[in-house]
């Protein structure tokens, strides 16, 4: 009798753990796909107001997107994992570009900088804000996250004749 429990214990964890497997696959997929972000600054003192809109892959709730030449002036990558209520803590480091867009008395085209943005994703959309600190050298700055239709792509629109700042391009 004490020789059937080993089996049958054995059995029945092998059971339970292939049930559970495809809700573990279902999310871990919960967010995969193409994503748009879009980055709201308001202007705020001396710094102009930016609107950047960011192509983003989500691929097993680890999110990632860019845009700009690595290594440039204006260039900016996102990243972050999410976690599977949705609530995310997302990385910005990117490269200043344009001085009206930055705070303080130093700050230069080529200055890196880095902050991070609380997040939470729903379905289709997620919604974020950037952490501020005290608000002595930020400014507050929105995020908006759309999944895209299957098959769309999600780089950033082309850039026009004129340098429109407050679209960031």
């Amino acid at each position: 009798m004490q020789s059937l429990r080993f089996p049958l214990l054995l059995l029945s964890v092998t059971i339970c753990a292939l049930a559970l497997l495809p809700a573990t696959s279902i999310a871990a997929e919960k967010f995969d796909g193409q994503w748009l972000a879009t980055q709201d600054c308001p202007a705020k003192g001396k710094m102009e107001g930016l609107i950047r809109k960011i192509p983003v892959v989500i691929e097993n709730n680890s999110l990632k997107g860019d845009k700009g030449t690595p290594g440039e002036p204006g260039y900016e990558i996102i990243q972050g994992q999410i976690a599977a209520d949705g609530d995310a803590k997302l990385t910005v480091d990117g490269i200043l570009a344009n001085r009206a867009n930055a705070h303080g008395l130093f700050a230069h085209k080529g200055e890196a900088y880095n902050y991070t943005v609380k997040s939470h994703f729903d379905g289709d959309q997620g919604k974020g804000t950037r952490d501020t600190g005290l608000g002595i050298e930020s400014r507050p700055c929105d995020f908006t996250f759309v999944r895209q239709p299957a098959g769309a792509t999600t780089s950033a629109p082309p850039p026009r004749d004129r340098p429109d700042r407050r679209l960031g391009l």
